[in-house]
């Protein structure tokens, strides 16, 4: 997301080819307040949510990243908060899953190989 809102050019042609291809592009709610800012220019982030699935948290969302970050070693906090949570809705959604992340390292903990993580 926050490619995105800096309109990064490679992010924007995948999320579109993605598009074009049929297949829902998927952004957690967590992930838009991570990614924004006190300069994000709010009517790009409005147009870009328009085009993409906006996914709310569920309470099982909670609980499922509460399991994943114990069986990921116990990791715990607000460093892994929000990637535990994305990653429990993730696992939620239809498969083969996509993640695009800056942190590999987080995700092939949070979900081994339940879910294809791409680098950004």
């Amino acid at each position: 997301m926050s490619l995105l809102l800096r309109s990064d050019r490679a992010m924007t042609a995948r999320i579109e080819a993605t598009r074009r291809a049929g297949l829902p592009v998927r952004v957690s709610a967590l992930t838009v307040v991570e990614a924004a800012h006190g300069r994000t220019d709010m009517p790009r982030l409005h147009w870009y949510l328009s085009r993409l699935r906006l996914e709310a948290v569920t309470p099982e969302d909670s609980l499922e990243a509460v399991r994943l970050l114990k069986e990921a070693g116990g990791l715990h906090g607000h460093k892994y908060a929000i990637d535990a949570l994305v990653a429990a809705m993730a696992l939620r959604s239809p498969a083969p899953a996509l993640v695009l992340t800056s942190d590999r390292d987080d995700w092939t903990r949070l979900c081994g190989d339940r879910v294809i993580i791409r680098d950004v």
